[in-house]
């Protein structure tokens, strides 16, 4: 089976099982999903969506996070984890955006990747999710998925994008990285499934009786 020929039975299956792609994390604009994609780092999306009501509730604007201290930040988002880091990042980003963009969060990924705490995933995942640009962002469980589906032999997650994105036509790529996050969580979970359960895996190696050894990024 060719690449090109797995890509096309794959987006069948995920067409198939998740024709509706919502957005799992709960925003208001893009300034408040910025946060909460930044939130999300080493964090469940459910634990973020519970902890950003109680944020945006004191501040749910660039201006309005950049009076909050950090120490009022950090209070409110610490279960999210990775508090500290992620307090200064917010509250420097917010002062930023206020004093270089007009409180408006910058539509062009290299501006957003400058922002405190916002890697290529969480800016890609803000020009997909919210501006509607093509992107097509990679964690460390999309890259697992992409490894088991013999989609890329990269090592790390930028390698994995670049082959994801030759894979599978521009239009789709929005779309299709919202149906692989959802059907990672549900059938092919990262320390369940080792290309041996799910559907997508037993179509695309049918004959596979191992389970299969990642490259980790």
């Amino acid at each position: 089976m060719t690449k090109k020929e797995k890509a096309k039975l794959i987006v069948n299956i995920l067409d198939k099982q998740y024709p509706q792609t919502p957005i799992p994390l709960d925003h208001i604009d893009n300034f408040t999903l910025l946060i909460a994609v930044l939130l999300s780092a080493q964090c469940k999306d459910e634990r973020v969506n519970q902890i950003t009501p109680k944020l945006f509730t004191q501040a749910d604007n660039p201006l309005s996070m950049s009076k909050l201290t950090q120490k009022q930040i950090y209070n409110i988002i610490k279960p999210c984890g990775l508090g500290p880091q992620k307090s200064k990042a917010i509250k420097a980003l917010s002062i930023i955006l206020v004093k270089e963009y007009k409180g408006e969060v910058p539509e062009d990924i290299d501006l957003l990747e400058k922002l405190p705490g916002v890697g290529h995933k969480t800016a890609s995942v803000v020009m997909s999710q919210g501006f509607g640009h093509p992107a097509f962002p990679v964690d460390t469980h999309i890259h697992r998925l992409a490894q088991r589906w013999k989609l890329t032999n990269g090592k790390n997650v930028t390698q994995t994008e670049k082959d994801l994105k030759r894979a599978f036509p521009k239009e789709s790529w929005n779309k299709l990285h919202l149906q692989i996050i959802f059907w990672g969580r549900e059938f092919c979970q990262a320390h369940q499934c080792f290309a041996l359960e799910c559907k997508i895996c037993k179509a695309i190696n049918p004959k596979r009786i191992r389970p299969f050894a990642h490259k980790r990024p």
